[in-house]
């Protein structure tokens, strides 16, 4: 179970684990999955020119399940729970692909410095972090991908979100005044609050941009 809990944390640096491209994402997948359910997968989304699996699904499904119970949390109905993830993993998708067209990318020092943060984070030195998630039937390399695309994720986030965030003196004057924080606590503060706020307008704005087939009611 802990080995679950630990997959489930390098999927939420906020829960990426679409690929920007099909091929990575099957590669993933049928790492994963038995020959059967391979053959039998079908498409559950499609967004603009990607597709997102059925296997997929299930293996977001089934984390973000075991997430929720491990921290004790009310757990919605598994149809509720999967529509939601499947929402979710859309506008990941959304992101991915608009990171790839503005050929963003993640080095392989960043990269592996954050797969150690993760690792560190649980108490762990990067190769007892690698045979946990053996322990849990992933593997090291797949999390490796899923954290990479979450670093894409986060610098489309920087460039389309926080730049739009400005904060005047003004602002910080009051929040100062009025919480009793310093200058650089009313600064984190406020700027947290307003890219909130820009995130949930962004998000509506490129999902409503985007074409979306969702197939899973005609599962």
């Amino acid at each position: 179970m802990r080995s679950r809990r630990i997959a489930t944390l390098a999927l939420t640096l906020c829960l990426a684990s679409l690929p920007l491209v099909g091929q990575a994402q099957e590669s993933a997948a049928a790492e994963r999955q038995p020959l059967g359910r391979q053959q039998l997968d079908r498409i559950v989304a499609v967004v603009n020119d990607g597709a997102i699996m059925e296997s997929e699904l299930e293996d977001r499904f089934a984390q973000v399940r075991s997430q929720l119970e491990s921290r004790g949390q009310g757990v919605p109905p598994d149809d509720v729970l999967r529509e939601q993830v499947l929402e979710r993993m859309i506008v990941e998708e959304i992101q991915l692909q608009m990171a790839r067209e503005a050929n963003l990318s993640v080095d392989d020092t960043e990269l592996n410095g954050q797969v150690r943060a993760i690792a560190e984070s649980n108490g762990m030195t990067l190769e007892q972090f690698a045979d946990a998630l053996e322990a849990d039937g992933l593997s090291l390399g797949v999390v490796r991908d899923q954290v990479r695309r979450e670093l894409l994720m986060r610098q489309l986030q920087q460039r389309r979100v926080a730049s739009r965030v400005d904060i005047s003196e003004r602002e910080v004057d009051r929040f100062v005044e009025q919480q009793g924080a310093t200058r650089d606590q009313a600064r984190q503060a406020l700027f947290q609050r307003k890219v909130n706020a820009e995130m949930e307008e962004w998000v509506q704005e490129i999902r409503s941009q985007a074409f979306v087939d969702n197939r899973l009611e005609a599962r």
